[in-house]
């Protein structure tokens, strides 16, 4: 063979091997694409298992016949138990083994099954969301240095509601009980809801602070159970202090001559009279009410046992406001010359509330101004403006306003 027919076969050899190799480089590549992909679609399969695992589970839940609610009464032997139904009677039943004997609490609610009537789950405790939402989560940040003129009923307040929760061995080795609620009977903004805050931050209790107008509702029986509700919160929550403000509006005296309204009012009171003869005074739970009208409270609600401290928390008098004025003024930037106690004689009859809002009107009046310091002219004009409000002096309207 001449050389020419070897370099020929050479050459047609190496053609054929750069051809081998390009295939098995896209072989290569389709076997890693391939194995893409099968993971791929492993993955697809897997998760089309879960869900289709999920919807049997949904479909099997939904094709299960419903519970019926009820109320467990009492737990017997050979795990068996007597409950009461929605539809009325008792029955003695027997208690699914899924259920911990832990959980079988009498008077909790257990869902039973509709033929057996056995006790398949416990339920939690229901509470309305009136309830609920009555629990203020964060502990209030008022403190006893944010209240001033009121020393004498903080006083009396400390000694009602403190020390029991805190130091209850003081009321035992003096051998007397602390009272069981406390009544704050004052005008409006004179500081009964900081008193509340002031002892809830203290004691670090559970604060559930409540009007009593949500307590009164449409439909009958429904403001009772807010108000067992609300104590079975407190329960829970315990260490707990109720504040139950504008107590005159579910407490007022009952009347001969009412209406249906009327009626459910004084059932809801009733309720509440319940639940406050319901605890011990020396409890972790602490009652304290507010009101601005004493006078038509009922007689039932003020004895002994219920409210056994009445507080009164009056106008400020000069000494109390001008600590209020201090403690209003601390933060501001106000001229080195303004004394709070000028401003304090200069002011009264003015509640704590109303001190407040005249320093925010001073402030708000050098804002006007672009100042950014209060002076004793802003004062002047913010207890001008507070004093005609009180009088419910409006100034007098332009005449084409409303043309």
């Amino acid at each position: 063979m001449t050389n020419d027919g070897t370099e020929e076969v050479i050459s047609e050899l190496k053609s054929r091997i750069s051809a081998l190799e390009e295939r098995n480089v896209k072989l290569l590549e389709n076997l890693q694409n391939a194995e893409s992909e099968k993971r791929y679609s492993e993955g697809e399969l897997f998760r089309l298992q879960k869900d289709i695992a999920r919807l049997r589970n949904e479909l099997e839940r939904l094709k299960s016949p419903p519970l019926i609610i009820g109320s467990l009464r009492d737990v017997l032997p050979n795990h068996r138990a007597v409950v009461k139904s929605t539809t009325g009677p008792d029955f003695v039943v027997s208690i699914s083994s899924y259920v911990d004997d832990k959980d079988l609490i009498v008077g909790s609610r257990v869902s039973l099954n509709k033929q057996t009537l056995s006790i398949m789950d416990v339920l939690p405790s229901s509470i309305d969301p009136v309830v609920s939402g009555a629990e203020i989560v964060d502990k209030p940040n008022v403190s006893y240095e944010d209240i001033g003129g009121l020393k004498n009923q903080m006083m009396e307040l400390r000694e009602a509601v403190e020390d029991p929760l805190l130091r209850p061995e003081l009321y035992a080795k003096v051998g007397i009980e602390p009272p069981k609620g406390v009544l704050l009977v004052g005008p409006p903004g004179t500081g009964k809801t900081l008193m509340a805050k002031a002892v809830a931050n203290a004691t670090q209790a559970t604060f559930i602070r409540l009007v009593g107008s949500e307590l009164v509702q449409k439909y009958i029986g429904e403001g009772a159970r807010l108000v067992r509700e609300l104590f079975e919160l407190a329960k829970e929550k315990a260490p707990s202090i109720i504040f139950i403000d504008e107590l005159d509006s579910v407490g007022a005296k009952r009347l001969d001559v009412t209406t249906s309204g009327d009626r459910e009012v004084q059932r809801t009171l009733m309720q509440l009279l319940s639940e406050l003869d319901g605890f011990t005074p020396m409890s972790d739970i602490k009652i304290i009410g507010a009101t601005n009208r004493p006078d038509i409270l009922d007689d039932a609600l003020l004895r002994p046992g219920r409210f056994d401290r009445i507080i009164e928390v009056g106008l400020p008098d000069v000494d109390g406001r001008e600590q209020i004025f201090k403690i209003h003024t601390q933060h501001m930037n106000v001229e080195g010359d303004i004394s709070a106690r000028k401003l304090a004689e200069a002011t009264d009859g003015l509640s704590g509330a109303e001190i407040k809002n005249l320093c925010t009107e001073a402030g708000m009046l050098a804002i006007r101004d672009n100042r950014d310091t209060v002076t004793q002219a802003d004062f002047d004009a913010a207890k001008k403006k507070v004093s005609d409000a009180k009088k419910d002096k409006m100034p007098e309207l332009p005449a084409h306003m409303f043309v």
